[in-house]
């Protein structure tokens, strides 16, 4: 066992190597919690190089504080307090899947963000907004697989790159060339460790045809960058699915992350960190041997903030996946 966990390490040394010149422009992360991987069968796949393509789409409308929603219509601008309006990003991200043996495997994302945000900022009484596009964060993770002899449980260890931009500027409204909040940039500027633990099998004692998951990750800033450090974060996901026909399988998942408040002077300490619950059904589709194709939406069943934030009343997601 600690040879496996020595390889597995020098594994993971020489794949950053390897990536690293090929991500230095890279991105950051979508901000939607659904795990696909395990929709789309990559715990279970074999040795070889699986391609993902993933869009998500989060519309934030309802303004939060807490558990409740606000008002707007019961605010006075001007506010001593920023309200915020609409956040809507649309994230295009290309994932890669490499197992070269049985016992562990890397798997890298890179996303390609597009937002638009409004808002209106404290003291002003006009909307100002910004437009954010470009590659994000760039996460790279690894995985080690030797757990048990059928393979079906394992540890992640991995790491988010500052890659993304993050000093994107309003350009609309009173706030015309002032920084946009650190938090709504493509990238946060730090380096984040991520660490991981999944499980998944049948569930043969109800049925045949029944699959579970289970997966808790947790990701934490090594250092501050520029006056702002986020909130570690922490995503529990557990979910089943039903292999209706050979083609087509419905899943249910439900879908937790817990973030802390961000910090540093540049931070909006007061309006971060929250705790958030979806229920997420979808499909995943077998179109043949090599290329799945799945679709999800996310419906927020428990949602409590700190200070003012907009969340969605839904996301959807939906992506292929093809090995090579």
């Amino acid at each position: 066992m600690v040879s496996k966990f020595r390889a597995f390490a020098r594994f993971m040394f020489v794949s950053s190597l390897i990536a690293a010149p090929a991500i230095a422009q890279a991105c950051s992360s979508c901000g939607c919690t659904l795990n696909s991987d395990w929709a789309s069968q990559g715990y279970a796949a074999g040795e070889g190089i699986f391609v993902d393509l993933r869009y998500d789409y989060i519309n934030q409308t309802e303004l939060r504080s807490g558990r409740n929603a606000v008002n707007r219509g019961g605010i006075a601008f001007p506010a001593g307090d920023e309200t915020q309006q609409l956040t809507r990003s649309r994230t295009y991200n290309l994932g890669l899947d490499y197992r070269p043996v049985e016992d562990w495997a890397v798997n890298l994302q890179v996303p390609y963000l597009d937002r638009f945000h409004t808002t209106v900022a404290g003291g002003d009484t006009d909307v100002s907004a910004s437009q954010t596009n470009g590659i994000g964060d760039v996460r790279l993770v690894g995985r080690f697989m030797g757990l048990s002899e059928d393979r079906n449980s394992g540890l992640q260890l991995g790491l988010k790159l500052p890659t993304g931009k993050f000093h994107t500027d309003f350009n609309a409204g009173p706030q015309t060339g002032t920084p946009l909040d650190r938090g709504l940039q493509s990238g946060t500027g730090t380096t984040d460790l991520i660490l991981g633990a999944y499980r998944f099998g049948e569930l043969s004692a109800i049925s045949e045809k029944l699959n579970y998951f289970a997966q808790v990750q947790f990701q934490q800033s090594l250092k501050s960058r520029e006056n702002f450090k986020p909130g570690s974060a922490t995503n529990l996901n557990l979910g089943i699915r039903y292999n209706l026909t050979e083609t087509v399988s419905p899943n249910l998942q439900i879908n937790v992350r817990n973030e802390r408040r961000e910090s540093g002077s540049n931070a909006d300490v007061a309006n971060s960190g929250f705790i958030l619950m979806y229920l997420s059904p979808g499909v995943t589709l077998n179109i043949a041997k090599s290329l799945v194709v799945y679709g999800f939406v996310q419906l927020p069943i428990y949602q409590r903030v700190n200070g003012l934030q907009i969340e969605p009343r839904y996301t959807a997601s939906v992506g292929i996946r093809y090995a090579l």
